[in-house]
């Protein structure tokens, strides 16, 4: 054990033993995105300005000839370093930029591409880590096409699920089925509006800010829909929405920290009527703004991660209405992020060994 952890430590290259503090952080990144689906900003500076520092050390050791085969060796690594910073860099922005990725998602990704533009190397005594490489030789790229295939593997474990469960749907291969009332205690999205499936449902991030604004819980709404319907019953003075995140306490009340969540305010009768005398206990087509959705919308500050008035109203009705509903399972894209890495540092490229088998 002791030879074996003096070769690795002696023989790697410095600047790649210090890389290896990624991988508790992309851990802890990953638990911390399975849990909250948020990840602090904090995470990633340190990651970047070592990945800046490291890089910098790269260099002076190229330029000083301290890398095998000469000056075709040196372009090389200068056109690695070129097309990690600027390809899969540039591959984080532009899914965070149309939405595909979340912000941490994105500066995941960037971080890698300064960490890790060139295949790290790791000594031991039988063996050099990763086993296997690339003719690209871009480690940051490695990552990336090996965590989507690891991606790949979850829509096909829920699809299997689904089978094996006889929840059987059009949407069966992208979503799993959960009971309504436990909509607040889930990430992802709702696959349903009124209408039927859709791909671009409710996020209940947006619902747990909306109940929480509105200081009423998801069972308060499912016991009365048409009082909550009724804009009329917003609170005067709505609370702080928060960011949509479930409590790390495992409660899915709506209300502010260390309160009971309310009902909302004002509680209508049942023969409460509008200013005409119209009967608001109609199923409430007649409302210019049912649920309050665009009085919501327009009170917060920025937005609540793309949700419409239409699209906030649509899932209201689908979750007071409905028993059980398909939500998107939301898999935090930094968890199949660190499966890779760990997997790109021990084997090296799967989908590059895929096509190699193939072909």
């Amino acid at each position: 054990m002791i030879d074996w952890l003096g070769t690795v430590l002696t023989e790697s290259p410095r600047p790649d033993l210090l890389r290896l503090v990624a991988v508790p952080v992309f851990a802890w990144a990953a638990y911390r995105d399975i849990r909250t689906r948020r990840v602090p900003n904090a995470t990633w500076l340190p990651l970047a300005l070592l990945g800046i520092a490291l890089l910098a050390w790269d260099i002076s050791r190229v330029s000083a000839g301290d890398l095998p085969g000469g000056l075709v060796a040196r372009e090389r690594f200068y056109l690695r370093v070129a097309l990690s910073l600027g390809m899969v860099g540039s591959i984080g922005y532009l899914f965070y930029y149309l939405g595909g990725f979340g912000g941490a998602d994105a500066k995941a990704l960037i971080v890698l591409a300064v960490l890790f533009p060139t295949f790290p190397t790791y000594i031991f005594p039988a063996e050099a880590l990763p086993l296997t490489r690339t003719t690209v030789g871009v480690f940051s790229l490695t990552v990336l096409s090996n965590t989507v295939l690891v991606g790949a593997a979850y829509p096909l474990a829920v699809t299997l699920r689904n089978a094996v469960t006889g929840h059987l749907a059009p949407i069966m291969f992208i979503g799993k089925p959960i009971r309504a009332g436990d909509a607040i205690s889930e990430y992802g999205s709702l696959l349903q509006t009124p209408e039927g499936f859709t791909r671009g449902g409710l996020d209940l991030d947006a619902l747990r800010m909306y109940l929480r604004w509105r200081g009423t819980t998801l069972a308060a709404v499912r016991d009365d829909p048409e009082h909550h319907r009724d804009p009329a019953s917003l609170p005067d003075d709505p609370r702080p929405p928060g960011d949509g995140s479930i409590p790390d306490s495992g409660g899915v009340a709506a209300g502010t920290d260390g309160e009971t969540a309310t009902d909302g305010g004002k509680r209508a009768s049942a023969d409460d009527t509008d200013g005409d005398g119209v009967s608001n206990r109609d199923g409430g087509s007649n409302y210019d703004d049912p649920w309050g959705a665009q009085a919501f919308l327009d009170d917060i500050e920025g937005s609540a991660y793309g949700t419409t008035a239409d699209g906030l109203a649509d899932g209201l009705d689908v979750l007071a209405e409905e028993d059980v509903v398909w939500i998107s399972p939301g898999m935090p894209f930094i968890v199949p992020m660190f499966v890779a890495l760990v997997i790109s540092l021990v084997y090296g490229d799967l989908f590059f060994q895929l096509v190699s088998i193939l072909v």
